[in-house]
């Protein structure tokens, strides 16, 4: 067995006692600061040559090495299936779930949702054994019963997103991850992007109708146009309300890039009224636990507010239509598009813009603008007479 060091530049596996690549790259540079991968080679009990990656430190190259000489003393056949031939998708979720890093995400408890609807099917089942068309009949047989193309494409890209984590961590091969990226999505690129915005007047009659604990979460995102999962997963060491700011970080962002969010003063008295915490950190609780759904309240208010609920129905409204609305608002108040983009985490214009909804109200005030600067023109006599007399 040997242990080799890959350039993070050129990919080269090489010796790990080499300090400089033949690329140019300062090898003990790039192991220092995690950019080197480590694999074992080894032969198999049938004389086949196999490379395996185990990690980023040379230790943990070291702990593998020792491990696979054990197998193929203890157990030779072992060594003969690859890592993807000895894990179910119930395992790598189970393994993938439990990382640190992944249960910090704002998007955690989503992710979790849409693994496990993928372990009904998929739970026991060999990640070797998944192939494209058996995700294909998955996402037919959830568009069957009822569920959103957006909804469906979020559960595969849950479960290729983890897969991928897997493979930079050498518990899958290649081929698992060919057989998700080649299942392509059912939602056309901006297919989704909608342009409701919820009028003032319809915003009070809904918080009127919503439970305490529900209309608290529509005002926060009505007022700040956080995205929801931001907002369930907020917790009172992010909100100051002294200097009145929601402190964002990192981790609890989509983009993952960290934002303040001020808190304007409606905001600020519906947040000052919540109880303080007793045995959970979280700013929306119900019955003492975080909230982690109100579309159920959020429909029967709809409903008794006289307003159209439902992402598929005709001017139906859905929580995320706040976001539009935020964005909107602030636009048509004169806040700048660079401000506005700042706030709410729009990292390119092209999704600023799917965010920001032109309606009549702006195409009126365009005209009227229009007109206006047109009589401005008239009656400074900046428009020479001669030529709009007729000849």
């Amino acid at each position: 067995m040997a242990i080799l060091a890959e350039c993070a530049i050129c990919r080269r596996k090489q010796a790990t006692k080499n300090k400089v690549c033949k690329c140019g790259e300062d090898l003990d540079k790039a192991k220092r600061s995690k950019r080197v991968r480590f694999s074992i080679d080894y032969l198999l009990p049938n004389g086949k040559a196999r490379r395996e990656f185990v990690g980023y430190s040379i230790q943990e190259a070291q702990i593998a090495e020792g491990k696979r000489k054990t197998q193929r003393y203890e157990n030779p056949r072992i060594l003969e299936k690859a890592p993807d031939e000895r894990v179910t998708f119930r395992q790598l979720a189970d393994w993938y779930l439990g990382l640190e890093k992944v249960k910090s995400k704002a998007y955690y408890p989503t992710m979790k949702i849409n693994l496990e609807s993928f372990n009904v099917e998929f739970g026991d089942v060999l990640i070797s054994q998944i192939r494209p068309m058996d995700i294909e009949n998955y996402q037919a047989r959830r568009k069957g019963t009822g569920y959103s193309d957006s909804y469906i494409d979020q559960e595969v890209g849950a479960a290729r997103t983890m897969v991928n984590k897997a493979f930079d961590n050498d518990l899958v091969g290649s081929n698992a991850v060919t057989v998700f990226r080649k299942v392509k999505n059912l939602l056309k690129r901006n297919a989704n992007a909608r342009d409701k915005t919820l009028t003032r007047e319809q915003f009070h009659r809904l918080m009127a109708c919503l439970p305490r604990h529900t209309r608290e979460i529509f005002a926060t995102a009505f007022y700040t146009g956080m995205r929801k999962g931001e907002i369930l997963g907020l917790t009172w060491d992010k909100v100051n309300l002294k200097d009145r700011v929601i402190q964002l970080e990192a981790t609890d962002t989509k983009d993952n890039e960290p934002r303040k969010i001020p808190i304007c003063d409606e905001l600020y008295r519906i947040l000052k009224a919540i109880p303080p915490p007793i045995h959970d950190n979280h700013v929306f609780q119900y019955g003492g636990k975080p909230v982690s759904d109100i579309r159920a309240s959020l429909k029967r208010a709809c409903k008794e507010a006289r307003i159209t609920y439902g992402r598929f129905a005709k001017d139906g409204f859905v929580f995320h239509d706040l976001r539009h609305t935020f964005n909107t608002y602030m636009r048509k108040s004169g806040v700048p598009e660079s401000v506005i983009m700042e706030i709410t985490g729009h990292s390119t214009r092209e999704m600023f813009d799917r965010y920001d909804t032109v309606d009549e109200e702006d195409t009126r005030n365009a005209i009227d603008d229009l007109q206006g600067y047109l009589q401005n023109l008239d009656q400074s006599g900046v428009l020479d007479k001669k030529e709009v007399s007729p000849t």
